[in-house]
């Protein structure tokens, strides 16, 4: 699964910069993370550290969007591919 910021989010900038995928940005109210660049850290880290430094505790796996680990790596290797494709 990807994963998403919930309401409890208190915009303090933590997780952005520790996401190696460049999938959360600041949203009209609380922080976002892109679905389609999400790994949950598959490919990089062995744990999603976004969640590991979030002081508000409100990342969860996001219920509409379900991936296997293996669909994970699969994203990791495309988004890969594109960021050292000319």
């Amino acid at each position: 699964m990807a994963l998403l910021i919930t309401a409890d989010c208190i915009n303090c900038d933590a997780c952005e910069p520790q996401c190696p995928n460049e999938a959360i940005h600041p949203g009209e109210d609380v922080f976002v993370i892109d679905g389609e660049k999400c790994t949950e850290c598959v490919g990089y880290f062995e744990k999603s550290q976004c969640v590991l430094v979030c002081p508000a505790d409100c990342i969860i796996l996001d219920p509409e969007r379900r991936e296997t680990r293996e669909r994970l790596r699969d994203k990791f290797e495309l988004l890969s591919q594109s960021a050292v494709s000319p």
